[in-house]
């Protein structure tokens, strides 16, 4: 099977040119494109959720997929290792345009996909390190590392001044105006008092119901 795959990552374009260069150059060629995958989806998205991925699943031996680029198959340099590596591994052939690759079972593919593979491990490697220098670096600052205290602190200011806000709540004070007294999100101030409702219901003397 010879697969023409086609990617746009939004509505406002269109895949018309794609259709037309590899149809083209499929007749140059003199082969015949068995079936078209096309999709409007940005290369963000993991392949489980993009057509690509399926089409993957369902490469067998001998299966030739073509693409005008290769930044079309993945935005990251990972993603498109992976992408080759899977197709090589299922001694598919895999073509670009643009690039002019022709990646297949050949021994030339074969140290290509040996390259690919050892960068895309001295990347992980990479980012691993730079990740870890950069905790390094906020830890020697005395920064704090991992949820911010925000929302804990502005809970425990809440349950603080939980017989102020029922007085302000006897008083007829809307909660959007009690969570401004209290300088606290009306989301919090709401999220604060359903939890004191479902405490309420094993406490039914809560000074809040």
């Amino acid at each position: 099977m010879i697969y023409g795959y086609i990617r746009v990552s939004s509505d406002k374009q269109t895949t018309e040119n794609q259709r037309f260069e590899i149809t083209r150059f499929a007749k140059l060629q003199g082969i015949k494109i068995n079936k078209w995958i096309e999709e409007t989806i940005s290369s963000r998205k993991p392949l489980n959720k993009r057509k690509l991925g399926s089409l993957l699943a369902e490469l067998k031996d001998g299966d030739i997929l073509i693409s005008t680029e290769i930044s079309r198959l993945g935005r990251s340099l990972l993603e498109v290792m992976s992408i080759l590596q899977n197709c090589l591994t299922k001694n598919c052939e895999v073509w670009t345009l643009k690039e002019n690759y022709r990646l297949g079972s050949d021994i030339g593919s074969k140290v290509l996909a040996f390259a690919f593979g050892l960068s895309a491990e001295i990347e992980r490697q990479l980012i691993s390190d730079r990740t870890k220098m950069s905790l390094d670096k906020l830890k020697a600052q005395g920064k704090h590392l991992g949820r911010p205290f925000g929302a804990k602190s502005k809970s425990l200011k809440l349950s603080k001044n939980a017989k102020k806000i029922q007085e302000l709540l006897e008083k007829g004070l809307p909660k959007a105006q009690i969570a401004r007294i209290m300088k606290v999100d009306k989301v919090t101030l709401y999220r604060y008092l359903e939890r004191m409702k479902g405490l309420a219901t094993s406490e039914p003397k809560s000074p809040l119901y």
